[in-house]
């Protein structure tokens, strides 16, 4: 029987390896849900763009669904699902946003085409036509033909910084082992066995 890890992140650290090397297409493919000052809950999917002992990072448009509910209620929840490996994580923390330098390092580290959608696109609003889209491309990729793309100002990244992580891993005839960590005062994290 595995021993239960003294902190959360180095087992996290092993099943994101674990995922990476198995037939998943993306690894980093995580379900995000937030909640606005309303409470009424919102899931979708977002790519995971980093994680340490700080938290985990992504990447959005503030002006969208998502960074409008953080700024009105900066809590989220994470979950993984690795299905080629049997396995989930979930995590619930705080979020803050990251630094600017943090910010203009993974925007310039982007495909140019990227750089562009996040200037085309006002994210989450009502679009007339894929047509209007690709003209915002266009108008974009005309204004910065000759020089550096910088980082619109509506668009950055949160870190969530878990107060909660629980590992699910699939076992025979629902046996299944799930393993909680709550964060406690004085940064040290508890630990428990849950039935599945």
């Amino acid at each position: 029987m595995r021993k239960s890890a003294k902190d959360p992140m180095v087992l996290f650290s092993k099943w994101f390896e674990a995922a990476q090397a198995s037939p998943i297409e993306d690894a980093t493919a995580m379900t995000l849900a937030t909640a606005g000052k309303d409470g009424i809950p919102h899931a979708r999917l977002v790519l995971l763009k980093g994680f340490s002992a700080n938290g985990f990072v992504f990447y959005t448009n503030l002006e969208s669904d998502k960074g409008k509910h953080l700024a009105e209620n900066p809590y989220a929840a994470l979950c993984f699902h690795w299905w080629a490996i049997k396995r989930q994580v979930r995590i619930e923390g705080r979020v803050e946003p990251v630094s600017d330098e943090e910010a203009d390092a993974y925007f310039n580290s982007r495909p140019v085409k990227s750089r562009l959608g996040a200037w085309a696109s006002t994210q989450s609003r009502s679009l007339s036509s894929m047509n209007e889209l690709r003209k915002r491309v266009v108008k974009y990729g005309i204004q910065f033909a000759k020089g550096n793309i910088s980082r619109p100002s509506y668009w950055s990244g949160f870190r969530v910084i878990p107060f909660m992580i629980e590992f699910w891993e699939e076992r025979p005839y629902r046996l299944h082992r799930r393993e909680r960590y709550c964060l406690e005062e004085g940064a040290s994290w508890r630990y428990e066995l849950l039935y599945p």
